[in-house]
C-alpha cells in the first residue's frame, strides 16, 4: 500500500502546475512598443522650433499680407549712384585691374573656343551666303542689318546646334568665368594683389553650390518658356488674330514674366553670396531674399539696365567685326577658312560673364553698406 500511495505522489509531483496568471510580455518588447509612439515632448519641440522660425521669417519680410501697406511704411533705402555713374564705376574698377582681367577673358574664350564651340566657322559660313542670297533681306535691312541677322543666327544657333557633352563644358566654363572674376574682385577691393594664377586655383570652390543656384535660376524661368511656347502654339493654329485674343494673351504674359523677373532679382546676389566661405545654396537664397525686400524693383531695374548695357555692346563690337570678315571674305578666299568671328563670339561670351559678375558684385556692396531693416 505504501509502494502504491508513493507511486501516485510521484506522478502528481511530475506534473506541471499550470499558474492562473496571465503571460507577461518580455521587457524587449514593451521598450519596442514604448518607442515606437509618438513622443508628444519631440513634437511639442519640433512645433516650437516651426514657429520661432515663421516668427523670425515675418520679421525679416514682414509685408506679406492681403492687408494693404502704405508706402510710407514699407520704403526701405538704398543709396546708389544713377545709372550711369554706377556703370562708369564699374568700368573704373574693372580699368584699374584691366590686365589680369583681360588675360582671364582671353584665357577662358579659348577654352570656350575650343571645347566647346560656341560657334563653328561653318555655320557662320552659311548663315552669311544664305542671308546674303536673299535680295529682299539685303534691300530692307542694308548692310547693317544683314551683320545684325548673321549676329543673332550666329549666337542663337551656335549653342542650340552643341551636343550635349559641349553644352556642359560651355555652362562649367562659364561658371567658373563667374566665380573667377568674383574672387578676383573681392581680394582685389581688399588690397590684395592676386595673380590670375590664384584666381584660378582657388575661386572653384563654391561651384557645386553655385550649380545648384543655376539649377534653381533654370526652374525660376519656366514661365518664361511656358509663354514662349504657348505662344508658338497658339500661332500655329491662328488663335491671336483677333485684338481680344491678343491682349488677353499679352497680359496673361505680361504676369508670367513679372513672376520670372520677380524671382530672378534675389537668385542673381545669391550667385554672389554663395562665394562666401562656407555658404549653403539655400542659405544664400535666403540671405539674398532678406538684402531685396523692399526695394526688389530697385534692384530689379538695376539688373535690367545691366542687360541693356550688354545688349547694345554686342551690337557695337559684333556687328562691325561681322561686316569687316564679310568684306574680308570677298577680297580673299582664305579668309572664309580663318574662325576670327567664332573667337571673338567666345571671348565676348567669356567678357559678357566678367562685366555681368563685376557689375553684379559692386551693387552687392552697395547694398551690404547700407544695414538698414525692413519696415
Amino acid at each position: 500500500m505504501k509502494s502504491k500511495k508513493a507511486s501516485v505522489q510521484a506522478v502528481k509531483t511530475r506534473r506541471p502546475k499550470v499558474s492562473s496568471k496571465k503571460p507577461q510580455p518580455s521587457k524587449k518588447t514593451t521598450t519596442r512598443r514604448l518607442t515606437s509612439l509618438p513622443n508628444p515632448r519631440g513634437l511639442k519641440k519640433y512645433f516650437e522650433h516651426l514657429m520661432i522660425r515663421i516668427g523670425s521669417f515675418l520679421n525679416r519680410r514682414p509685408h506679406r499680407s492681403f492687408r494693404r501697406t502704405r508706402r510710407r511704411d514699407y520704403i526701405r533705402s538704398l543709396p546708389l549712384p544713377s545709372y550711369s555713374v554706377f556703370t562708369h564705376i564699374v568700368t573704373k574698377t574693372l580699368r584699374q585691374n584691366w590686365k589680369i582681367f583681360m588675360l582671364l577673358t582671353l584665357f577662358y574664350g579659348m577654352i570656350i573656343f575650343i571645347f566647346s564651340g560656341v560657334t563653328s566657322q561653318d555655320a557662320f559660313t552659311n548663315i552669311s551666303k544664305t542671308i546674303e542670297n536673299a535680295g529682299s533681306i539685303g534691300e530692307m535691312f542694308g548692310s547693317y542689318g544683314r551683320a545684325g541677322l548673321i549676329l543673332a543666327g550666329t549666337v542663337l544657333t551656335g549653342p542650340t546646334s552643341l551636343s550635349v557633352d559641349q553644352q556642359i563644358y560651355l555652362m562649367i566654363a562659364l561658371l567658373f568665368v563667374w566665380l573667377t572674376t568674383v574672387w578676383l574682385l573681392r581680394e582685389r577691393l581688399a588690397g590684395r594683389k592676386p595673380k590670375l594664377r590664384d584666381g584660378l586655383y582657388s575661386a572653384g570652390a563654391p561651384f557645386i553650390a553655385t550649380l545648384m543656384l543655376v539649377f534653381l535660376a533654370l526652374i525660376q524661368l519656366l514661365p518664361i518658356g511656358f509663354v514662349i511656347v504657348l505662344y508658338a502654339a497658339l500661332a500655329m493654329v491662328g488663335a491671336l488674330s483677333s485684338g481680344l485674343s491678343m491682349m488677353i494673351f499679352t497680359i496673361f504674359a505680361t504676369l508670367l514674366i513679372a513672376l520670372s523677373l520677380y524671382w530672378l532679382t534675389s537668385t542673381f546676389l545669391a550667385l554672389v553670396v554663395v562665394t562666401l566661405p562656407g555658404m549653403y545654396p539655400l542659405r544664400a537664397v535666403k540671405v539674398a531674399g532678406d538684402l531685396v525686400t523692399g526695394r526688389r524693383l530697385r534692384i530689379l531695374f538695376r539688373l535690367l539696365w545691366m542687360m541693356l548695357l550688354i545688349a547694345l555692346l554686342w551690337l557695337i563690337v559684333a556687328i562691325p567685326l561681322i561686316q569687316l570678315s564679310t568684306w574680308a571674305s570677298h577680297v580673299w578666299t582664305w579668309w572664309v577658312f580663318v574662325p576670327a568671328v567664332p573667337i571673338v563670339i567666345a571671348c565676348m561670351f567669356a567678357w559678357t560673364v566678367v562685366w555681368c559678375s563685376s557689375y553684379v558684385y559692386l551693387l552687392y556692396r552697395r547694398i551690404i553698406d547700407d544695414d538698414t531693416k525692413p519696415a
